[in-house]
C-alpha cells in the first residue's frame, strides 16, 4: 500500500542544516526537520513565575526485526528462563499505556538502531520477496513502527547488512527520519543522512520546548559491511561527530537535546575493528562533549536502566539507558523543565525501563502483520532436503562432531568459489566454526529452513583471510585453551573439561582442512600435536585462505593473527544463509559429503574418547 512519506513532519530551513548530497546514497531530502507537536499540556507552577513543563522521551533499540513474541527457529512463542517477552506488538502496547498516561503531546518516541536484520522476517523481505523488487511489500518493520507512531531512529550497523538499496526503500517506507551524523557520502564528506531531528512542544503562557536528537551510528559499519559501503559511504568517529554537531543544534536554539546513538557504553571496542575510533563510546560522549541531556544507548545488546555521568568541562549529569534489545523493554527518560529568566531549562532527568512481559500484544499490531508473520511461519517450515541421519551439537564441544563440519563445508566452498581468478585462487583453502549451541539439532527425515537457521543462531558473515602455517599454529594453540588441563591419569568429566577460564564455547574452534591432536594432558600453549595438512606435517611457510566469521575476523575473541592478516574476500550474506542454500543445491544431507575426523583429544598420545 502507498505510504505518505514522513507525513507529519513539517520541513524548515534551519541554518546549518542543508546538507548538499551527491551520488547514489545522497538521503532523499536529507535536511533536518522540525515538527510541532501541539499539545494541550501546559504545565505546572513551582513559584509565582516559574513555568514547568514534564516530558517523556520514550526510546528501544536493537529490534533486529522482532515484531511479535515469536521464535521462528522453533516454530513456537518466544520464552526464555528470565520470562522475557518480545517485540514490537507489546512495545505498541506500553507506548499506548505511557501516552495515555503523560498525554501523546507530552512524548516523543525514539529507536537507537538495529532494524531491519535480525531474523527469519527481516531476512524474508529483504531477500525472498524484497522489498527494492518493483511494486514490492512494504517492510514489516516500516509498517510496524509507523503505526506505533515512531518519531526518529538512529541508524544501527545491522542497517547496511542487506546493501544501501534496500536501506534506502526501507527510509523511503519509514514515516520517521532515519538518523546518522557520522554516516557521510565518501566523496563529499557531507551527511548521507539526516543529522538530526527536532520538535517544538507547545507549552500555554511560554515559548515552545525545542528538542533536537541527534543521531549518531557505529564507525565498524567501514570494516563489518565493507562489502556494500567502500567507495560510497565513510563513516567518522562518534565522540568526534557528537561535539561537532551538538553545539549546533544548542545555537539552533534547543532546550534539551537527547542523543540516540547506535553505541555501547563500555568505552571498548569488543569486536576489535580497525578503526581508530572506539566502538562503544557512549559514556565517552556524555563525559566529553558538552551540552548533552540524555543519550538513548544501543549496539551492545545489554541492559542499562541509568548510567549517570558526569561531563568533564560543565559538571552537568548525562542520563544514559539502554533497553534490553528485541523489543523486550521500553527505555523512558522523564524530563522536568522550567521557564526561567527568559529560557527553558531542564532541572532533572531520570531514567527507568518497563518490560514487555507485563503487557499483551496490541491488536493492531497483530492485525496490520498477522498476514507477513503466517508467509514466513510457512517460508522457514519449507522443506529444502533430507537428512540421512540425525546430527547435533550434544558433543560438538570435545568431539569432531560433522554438525560443525557442514559449516566448515560450506564456508570452504563459498570461499573457494569466491576466489576462482584471483592471485588467492591457488591457495588451499581451510575454514574455522564454532560449537554456538549445545542443543542444535537437525532430525533425521526432512529438512526446514528453521532447522538450518537454529544451528548457526549468529547473524555472522564470511570472511577470507591469508595465514601461514605457523599462524594457524598459533591460532589451534589459542583455540585449545578452551579445555581444562586434565592428567593422563584422571577421570574425564565433559561437564568439567571445557570452558578454561570461563572461556564461552563460541570462543572455540575447529578448523578443518587440517588434521591434527589437542593433548589436553599438557599446559596451555602446547597441546596442538601431529598437526598436518594432506598428510605432511604442516609447513610453517605454507600459506593458507582460512574462511572465518566475521566476528573471529575483527578480533572477536582475541585469537592471535586473524585480524591483521591480509583480507581477500568478504561479504554480508549471513553464514546460515548460506547453509540453507548448500543444502537445498544438494537435496539431501548426507555426512559422507561434509563430515571428517579432523582432530581429537588425547592425553599424552592417547586418544581421550
Amino acid at each position: 500500500m502507498p505510504l505518505n512519506r514522513r507525513k507529519f513532519l513539517k520541513r524548515s530551513a534551519v541554518t546549518g542544516a542543508g546538507v548538499a548530497l551527491t551520488g547514489a546514497v545522497a538521503a532523499p531530502g536529507a535536511q533536518a526537520a522540525v515538527a510541532e507537536g501541539h499539545g494541550k499540556h501546559s504545565g505546572g507552577h513551582s513559584g509565582k513565575h516559574k513555568k514547568t513543563y514534564a516530558l517523556t522521551v520514550l526510546g528501544t533499540t536493537d529490534l533486529h526485526g522482532h515484531v511479535f513474541n515469536w521464535d521462528y527457529f522453533k516454530d513456537a512463542e518466544y520464552s526464555d528462563t528470565a520470562g522475557n517477552a518480545q517485540g514490537l506488538a507489546r512495545i505498541s502496547t506500553l507506548v499506548k499505556q505511557i501516552r495515555k498516561e503523560r498525554g501523546r503531546e507530552n512524548t516523543l518516541l525514539l529507536d537507537a538502531g538495529d532494524t531491519i536484520q535480525g531474523t527469519p522476517l527481516t531476512y524474508y523481505y529483504a531477500k525472498v520477496d524484497p522489498i527494492t523488487a518493483k511494486g514490492g511489500p512494504v517492510h514489516p518493520m516500516a509498517q510496524a513502527m509507523n503505526a506505533i507512531g515512531y518519531d526518529a531512529v538512529a541508524l544501527g550497523n545491522h542497517e547496511f547488512n542487506y546493501g544501501i538499496e534496500t536501506l534506502r526503500k526501507f527510509e523511503s517506507q519509514c514515516d520517521f527520519p532515519l538518523l546518522g551524523a557520522n554516516a557521510v557520502d565518501a566523496k563529499t564528506l557531507k551527511p548521507a543522512f539526516q543529522p538530526y531531528f527536532m520538535k517544538k512542544f507547545h507549552v500555554k503562557g511560554a515559548p515552545p520546548v525545542k528538542v533536537a536528537v541527534l543521531g549518531l551510528t557505529n564507525p565498524g559499519i567501514a570494516i563489518w559491511d565493507k562489502a556494500y559501503v567502500q567507495g560510497k559511504l565513510a563513516f567518522e568517529g562518534i565522540e568526534e561527530q557528537a561535539a561537532k554537531w551538538v553545539p549546533k543544534l544548542r545555537s539552533m536554539g534547543a532546550d534539551i537535546v537527547v542523543v540516540s546513538a547506535h553505541t555501547g557504553a563500555s568505552g571498548t571496542s569488543s569486536w576489535g575493528d580497525q578503526l581508530p575510533y572506539v566502538e562503544n563510546a557512549a559514556a565517552n560522549v556524555a563525559r566529553q562533549v558538552p551540552g548533552i541531556d540524555a543519550i538513548l544507548v544501543g549496539h551492545a545488546h545489554v541492559e542499562i536502566e541509568q548510567q549517570l555521568v558526569t561531563n568533564e568541562k560543565t559538571g552537568k549529569t548525562v542520563v544514559l539507558s539502554e533497553p534490553l534489545c528485541y523489543a523486550e523493554r521500553l527505555a523512558l527518560f522523564d524530563f522536568e523543565l522550567a521557564y526561567d529568566k527568559g529560557r527553558w531549562q531542564v532541572e532533572s532527568v531520570k531514567a527507568s525501563l518497563r518490560n514487555t512481559n507485563t503487557v499483551a500484544d496490541d491488536p493492531k499490531i497483530t492485525k496490520l502483520l498477522k498476514d507477513e508473520h503466517a508467509t514466513v511461519v510457512k517460508y522457514v517450515n519449507q522443506v529444502v532436503g533430507t537428512a540421512t541421519e540425525t546430527l547435533t551439537t550434544v558433543e560438538a564441544r570435545y568431539k569432531d562432531a560433522p554438525i560443525i563440519d557442514l559449516i566448515t563445508k560450506v564456508q570452504e566452498d563459498v570461499v573457494k568459489a569466491a576466489l576462482v581468478g584471483t592471485e588467492y585462487a591457488s591457495l588451499p583453502v581451510i575454514a574455522q566454526a564454532s560449537p554456538f549451541s549445545r542443543t542444535s539439532q537437525i532430525p533425521a527425515g526432512e529438512v526446514t529452513i528453521r532447522d538450518l537457521s537454529g544451528l548457526y543462531v549468529y547473524d555472522n558473515t564470511l570472511v577470507a583471510k591469508v595465514l601461514t602455517g605457523a599462524q594457524v599454529r598459533a591460532y589451534l594453540e589459542y583455540s585449545a585453551e578452551y579445555y581444562v588441563q586434565t592428567a593422563a591419569g584422571a577421570e574425564v568429566d565433559v561437564e568439567k573439561l571445557t570452558n578454561a577460564n570461563d572461556r564461552p564455547d563460541y570462543n572455540y574452534d575447529y578448523v578443518s582442512g587440517l588434521q591434527y591432536e589437542i593433548d589436553i594432558a599438557q599446559a596451555a600453549g602446547s597441546r596442538i600435536k601431529n598437526l598436518s595438512y594432506n598428510g605432511a606435517a604442516l609447513d610453517d611457510a605454507q600459506q593458507f585462505v582460512l574462511a572465518v566469521n566475521n566476528y573471529r575476523a575483527n578480533g572477536g575473541g582475541a585469537f592471535p593473527h586473524v585480524a591483521s592478516a591480509t583480507e581477500v574476500w568478504s561479504e554480508s550474506t549471513e553464514i546460515r544463509t548460506r547453509i540453507a542454500e548448500w543444502v537445498t543445491a544438494k537435496g539431501t544431507l548426507d555426512p559422507a559429503d561434509f563430515a571428517s575426523v579432523d582432530w581429537k583429544l588425547t592425553r599424552d598420545g592417547t586418544p581421550v574418547f
